[in-house]
């Protein structure tokens, strides 16, 4: 294992890497589209597995938990944002109050759930099956944007 310190400094600089960001992302949301955003985060995603799954020293984990934080915030960002497009100011309460119990609720469950996981699957297991959901939401992006020029196209 590692020291008391190396945890506290990954877990600081996790934490950090989540919230931070959140002073500029609605500023590359603005500049490059919330799409690119989310796509950037997914892809952030996937170099925080293969970060993690290159080895587990000091500096795996601390990188790989940088870029889990900020690939998250991108992610979150990216989705919340986009879901405000997506309902009528009348249904804004309800819509938001959907997505938040749903998305603390998988990530309390995540949370509690993930030295289980870890305990039984392994480190190499969780890393890779972040990839696939890493893929889907890429796909998810790539369809809506496709999507989004051909209702563009519509309109010229």
């Amino acid at each position: 294992g590692f020291a008391f310190n190396d945890s506290a400094t990954v877990i600081q600089g996790h934490i950090i890497a989540m919230f931070l960001p959140s002073f500029f992302t609605g500023h590359l949301i603005a500049r490059f589209g919330v799409l690119s955003v989310i796509a950037t985060g997914a892809v952030i995603e996937i170099l925080c597995a293969l970060v993690n799954l290159s080895g587990i020293e000091f500096w795996n984990f601390f990188v790989g938990n940088l870029l889990v934080g900020l690939g998250w915030n991108f992610t979150f960002v990216g989705g919340t944002t986009l879901l405000t497009t997506t309902y009528m100011p009348s249904e804004r309460a309800k819509v938001q109050g959907s997505h938040d119990f749903a998305v603390y609720g998988t990530t309390a469950t995540a949370a509690g759930l993930s030295g289980i996981l870890q305990a039984n699957v392994g480190w190499t297991v969780v890393n890779m099956a972040a990839l696939p959901l890493m893929a889907i939401v890429l796909l998810g992006v790539t369809w809506l944007s496709r999507v989004q020029s051909r209702e563009v196209a519509a309109v010229r």
